[in-house]
């Protein structure tokens, strides 16, 4: 009596226990319909018991059908038990995850199933969290990877150009306006001819913002090929078009929160300019290829050697563009009206070109600066820097052969480079007849020194290290001769 009181509590107990099981609990026959539900299915479904007693598995999981139900209970059959993630649909059609364990069971000669399962709402979205997170994680260090590779293809191109060098009036008015508009938010349009730092001025301008903890991205939009505007400011996804194997972040999405510096900005194609100022007026784009509109919050600073207002009159620029971009304007001064700077950047990029050609004490001599403060250069500093690397590269016996073609503007103009550095000159030499006196003086002097010997050791001609039929051609030509007293 006392065993069978003690089993039926034993029975009760496990009654109790299943129907009060925090897991969602179902009995349901071969055919699927449902024989028994605990009281966490009920609630989780939004049913009654009653309700769920004679409904099918179908009706509460939309992954399951009745073609699929026989091979699912041919492998529970067989395997006696199956783990699986599924979905359960509530009665108001709501659809949650589940986590279910399905155990076959034979009683009284008849297959039934019991079904454990397990709402997995929380951990699904905290993998989803995870997995969003796992992503703009890996979509920034994608960034960061871009980034880095290219500002340091960017910082070799600011270094390489020397920074911004110089005390003219005009380069000091420039930075002073850097210094009024870096701190705000306006689109910046610098103008200028080719060479003359606009790029280095653009970085300035991003140095001295609140944006500069992030990136400062280029785009030169002369080198971009017609058909892949689009591709390199907004992006695009794979398969977007021939030649589209991975998807690619556009120049918009690296420069977001941060500084597009767009170089050449009077070359973008009139027809995707409208691409352009749609994204500077409402801050969104989409990559080619894809349906998802992308936000970037960017300041736009523009550089051109054309004159836009022209081009707009022209009607190969838009004029809502230009205003777009021209908020703050700055001109840039050519280098042939800066001459007080020329010294400065010629002493900056000597040093440099000493040590990446592993050249040391050559030096510039008063006659190579008169020569290059009197010619107009018409590449700007970069040419200054080009002429100086390869004057370094040619040089010897540490004095700098200045490679330089005689001014354009003056065809008259004296050819100073190879004048020894040695031989002092008196006062500052800026005009055409002073050039040609000095000239003049430092041939007698070099002549004088050697006792008119022009040829061979210790000759004129070596200490003004050009070749002795050069040296004879100008003696002649200034008429120069020996003086033999009687």
């Amino acid at each position: 009596m006392a065993k069978d009181i003690k089993k039926e509590r034993s029975l009760e107990l496990a009654r109790f226990t299943i129907q009060r099981s925090a897991d969602l609990i179902l009995f349901h026959d071969s055919e699927g319909v449902i024989l028994k539900a605990n009281d966490s299915t009920c609630k989780r479904l939004g049913y009654s018991e009653d309700e769920l007693i004679g409904l099918t598995i179908q009706d509460i999981d939309p992954d399951s059908n009745r073609k699929t139900w026989k091979q699912f209970w041919k492998e529970l059959r067989r395997d006696k038990s199956i783990s699986f993630e599924s979905r359960n649909q509530t009665r108001a059609g709501e659809t949650f995850p589940v986590d279910v364990t399905v155990s076959f069971v034979e009683f009284d000669g008849k297959e039934y199933a019991v079904g454990f399962g397990r709402d997995i709402s929380a951990r699904k979205k905290m993998e989803a969290e995870n997995a969003c997170a796992f992503d703009e994680i890996q979509r920034l260090r994608k960034q960061l990877e871009l980034e880095n590779e290219y500002l340091s293809e960017e910082m070799m191109e600011l270094q390489s150009f020397g920074g911004i060098i110089g005390q003219s009036p005009s380069l000091q008015n420039i930075l002073k306006q850097i210094e009024m508009v870096a701190n705000t938010d306006a689109n910046v349009l610098i103008s200028g001819e080719s060479g003359t730092g606009k790029e280095l001025i653009a970085n300035e301008i991003h140095r001295q913002s609140p944006r500069s903890n992030r990136s400062l991205i280029r785009v030169n939009c002369a080198s971009i090929p017609r058909e892949l505007y689009e591709s390199e400011f907004f992006g695009h996804v794979k398969g977007a078009f021939t030649g589209a194997i991975k998807d690619r972040v556009g120049r918009f999405e690296l420069a977001d929160e941060g500084t597009l510096f767009l170089d050449e900005v009077g070359e973008i194609p009139l027809d995707l300019q409208s691409k352009l100022l749609r994204v500077l007026q409402e801050g969104t784009f989409e990559p080619v290829g894809d349906e998802k509109t992308l936000k970037a919050n960017v300041r736009i600073i523009a550089a051109t050697n054309k004159n836009l207002k022209s081009e707009v009159v022209k009607g190969n620029f838009r004029e809502d563009l230009f205003y777009r971009l021209n908020v703050f304007p700055l001109e840039v001064s050519p280098l042939r009206e800066r001459k007080m700077d020329i010294s400065l950047l010629a002493v900056h990029f000597l040093k440099r070109a000493e040590k990446k050609f592993n050249r040391n004490g050559i030096k510039l001599s008063k006659a190579n600066l008169i020569h290059m403060e009197n010619y107009p250069w018409p590449g700007n500093i970069r040419e200054l820097q080009n002429v100086i690397e390869r004057a370094v590269i040619i040089s010897k016996s540490g004095r700098l052969r200045l490679d330089l073609p005689d001014n354009p503007n003056n065809k008259k103009l004296l050819d100073q480079k190879k004048i020894s550095k040695e031989i002092p000159m008196q006062g500052r030499v800026s005009t055409f007849y002073e050039i040609k006196q000095f000239e003049r003086e430092n041939i007698l002097r070099a002549l004088n020194q050697t006792n008119w010997k022009i040829f061979g050791v210790g000759g004129a001609a070596e200490l003004l290290d050009i070749p002795p039929t050069t040296l004879t051609t100008r003696i002649q030509r200034l008429g120069l001769k020996e003086y033999k007293p009687i």
